[in-house]
């Protein structure tokens, strides 16, 4: 990478870091999987149960098989064989986990997360139930206000998802949003956290690299 792009990101992320310190939300930066494996290793104890959003990032950073390898009770929503019965409970239960990993579909400079649900139960999770919350995202998640987070889900992430679910959608077809009215629209809950009481819940690691959608 340029170095000149480099020092840009950094001080981006910087700022983005301080801001979320601000609203007694905790931030971390990483540069790699790797450190990104070892920090998770750290803040999740042993026979914890886990539970997780959907999320490409967990996937891509090996988040998922790291869970699946390790000594918790994972509640594995990408089980091949699950039912949909079996869905609906794990989701349920995951309100109750010790630790809930999932990414979010923006953040910004602000110190502020941006999402946008179709059924709702990894934002709900976010917002109450798991006693840990630890959200991983690439930088290029990082928008400058809550306007541009809409802007960059709508227009780019909630048309790849849709079209990466099967979704019977105008923009899984076109790749636009033209806020339509399906009955497979993704966008329906839309979510934006600001700050919480205890620091020591919600905690957001920033990985040096794109990732996810």
């Amino acid at each position: 990478m340029d170095k000149n792009v480099d020092w840009f990101l950094q001080k981006q992320i910087e700022r983005t870091m301080e801001n979320f310190e601000k609203h007694n939300i905790a931030a971390f930066y990483v540069e790699n999987e790797g450190q990104l494996l070892q920090m998770v290793k750290e803040l999740i104890s042993e026979g914890s149960t886990v539970g997780v959003g959907d999320s490409m990032t967990l996937f891509e950073t090996g988040v998922i098989d790291f869970l699946r390898s390790g000594n918790y009770r994972f509640l594995d929503k990408y089980r091949e064989d699950i039912t949909s019965e079996e869905k609906k409970k794990l989701y349920r239960e995951c309100f109750s986990a010790d630790t809930y990993l999932c990414s979010t579909n923006a953040l910004t400079e602000d110190g502020e997360l941006y999402n946008i649900d179709g059924n709702g139960n990894r934002v709900a999770a976010m917002l109450y139930g798991p006693d840990q919350v630890i959200i991983v995202a690439g930088i290029n998640k990082i928008v400058k206000s809550v306007e541009e987070a809409e802007k960059r889900v709508r227009n780019y992430a909630a048309p790849i998802d849709a079209k990466r679910l099967n979704k019977n959608t105008p923009c899984a077809i076109t790749g636009c949003c033209i806020d339509c009215k399906s009955k497979d629209r993704i966008c329906n809950d839309f979510v934006v956290i600001k700050g919480q009481f205890n620091k020591e819940r919600i905690k957001v690691i920033i990985i040096g690299k794109p990732l996810g959608y």
